[in-house]
């Protein structure tokens, strides 16, 4: 049925007049007849009783101009959400945020609200490795994680902030250099975060790739109980600059990882089938607090002796 034909319809008998309709509508009285005349049509039966230049409406007539208006309504609610949905003045960004990870968006949370009050965001606290998987699987439109992905889920990503990894340790655990290399880490005892977190399958990784099995003494859902543990002496916790760089650092011995630099690469993930409009702003104020650039998805996983390759998407 032409949403045309009603519009005719429900104008011309909201004015009682072909030629009222007619100027209202800003089209022909033939062209009005002629609409009316395809809805009779497609009906099967008069809706208008034609009595000289006035009319009334037959029982089937009232029914399509009732509902007819409900369509049209609706029609308008359809297009004014599509507008506010398109201008970022309505809806709800689900975004899934690692507990590591959340500290270096409260900018960004501020800014994308200030600009953009009427979206709701709700925000899903879980490991990088689970929301990986909610993101392939469509349960969250976008999401965050740490670089490479799980390449076996076709996830598209977006590098927004890059950090160096550092080894904290029981003062003089390092001999009081500010670098260390991986491979020393081999004898010595680690205490890692479990290992759902994807900055532990990186590391687990980078280990592989020295050619070392690491001797874990305690694993943590908690980064700062890892530091603690380090500082008591159970092992050398490994842990990205913005968790130490304000750190109180008595009685603690604090290295970066080099040879080879271990980046903690903070990205947006998202399934590569379809971004909102909301999606798509959030990741522009990312990129507009923290920086970022697009990464391209063949290198997710970097082959023995190299890096992701980045590069700018056109």
């Amino acid at each position: 049925m032409d949403i045309r034909s009603l519009r005719y319809f429900v104008e011309t008998t909201r004015l009682n007049s072909f030629t009222h309709a007619a100027a209202s509508l800003q089209v022909t009285q033939s062209t009005i007849s002629k609409m009316i005349r395809q809805l009779e049509d497609e009906i099967g039966e008069p809706l208008l009783l034609r009595e000289s230049r006035q009319f009334t409406l037959t029982d089937t007539g009232r029914v399509v101009y009732e509902r007819a208006k409900d369509v049209l309504g609706a029609m308008r609610q359809l297009t004014t959400e599509v507008r506010e949905t398109q201008a970022l003045s309505r809806g709800t960004l689900h975004v899934g945020v690692p507990p590591m990870i959340n500290l270096l968006f409260t900018q960004v949370l501020k800014t994308f609200r200030t600009k953009y009050p009427d979206i709701v965001l709700a925000l899903h606290e879980n490991t990088g490795q689970e929301i990986e998987r909610q993101v392939a699987a469509g349960t969250l439109e976008i999401g965050m994680s740490i670089l490479p992905t799980n390449p076996d889920l076709g996830l598209r990503a977006v590098e927004v902030a890059s950090h160096a990894v550092w080894a904290v340790g029981e003062h003089g655990a390092f001999k009081q250099k500010n670098t260390i290399r991986l491979d020393a880490l081999a004898d010595m005892p680690l205490v890692l975060l479990k290992d759902d977190f994807a900055l532990t399958r990186r590391l687990r990784h980078e280990f592989r790739q020295v050619g070392f099995e690491p001797k874990i003494a305690a694993q943590s859902s908690q980064w700062d109980w890892t530091l603690a543990m380090a500082r008591a002496g159970m092992g050398v916790a490994l842990l990205p600059e913005p968790f130490i760089s304000n750190l109180n650092q008595d009685n603690l011995a604090v290295a970066r990882i080099a040879e080879p630099d271990i980046p903690w690469q903070v990205a947006h993930i998202w399934n590569g089938r379809y971004l909102s409009h909301a999606a798509r702003a959030w990741i522009d104020i990312c990129e507009q607090v923290l920086g970022g650039h697009w990464l391209d998805t063949s290198d997710q996983w970097p082959s023995e002796g190299t890096t992701p390759r980045l590069s700018r998407a056109p």
